[in-house]
């Protein structure tokens, strides 16, 4: 009886961290987050992670701030056949810094994006929950490919404090980049 009572509570607590405001930095910086950023940690139980994490591999990410307060996002990473996958988005801004609504053409699905934290010169872990189904996708992004030991913790903690099963964080391997389009 115990047992089922400490599952119980454990699942209750569980769902409480999930369900949680996740808020962006407090000082948040538009002109401190431009430029070229590697995408490293990737964190959500979304089926299509699943079924393609094995593959998946480092890319790279441009931010740049607009006039009006928005962020341009541009992805790419190479494929294993050395060709380019890229992407991008305009993340528009809110009225709380640090937080933008973007919508995927690719996947036809609203976003809210949120920097959660962002040291400008080494990191930013960002938070991203999908409207209609429920995804939720933590990143790490870095200026570097080298990682600290402290930094894997923040964001893998982070990720299994929003909900995502440690099985589904990702710290993805090294690749040669994409060159500019």
């Amino acid at each position: 009886m115990t047992t089922i009572l400490l599952r119980a509570l454990g699942a209750l607590l569980c769902s409480l961290v999930v369900t949680a405001e996740v808020m962006p930095q407090g000082d948040f910086n538009l002109q401190g987050v431009a430029g070229k950023w590697y995408l490293v940690g990737f964190a959500t139980n979304a089926q299509w992670f699943i079924n393609h994490k094995a593959s998946m591999k480092m890319g790279t990410a441009i931010l740049t701030p607009t006039a009006d307060g928005d962020l341009e996002m541009a992805y790419a990473s190479r494929n294993a056949d050395g060709s380019c996958w890229r992407m991008n988005h305009l993340a528009e801004k809110t009225n709380l810094p640090g937080k933008f609504i973007y919508k995927s053409e690719r996947w036809n699905n609203e976003n809210d994006m949120r920097v959660v934290d962002v040291k400008y010169d080494e990191y930013a872990l960002i938070h991203t929950k999908t409207k209609g189904v429920s995804a939720v996708l933590t990143n790490l992004y870095t200026r570097g490919t080298d990682l600290s030991p402290d930094l894997l913790q923040k964001f893998r903690q982070f990720s299994l404090d929003t909900g995502t099963m440690p099985e589904n964080i990702a710290i993805l391997p090294k690749n040669d980049e994409c060159p500019a389009a």
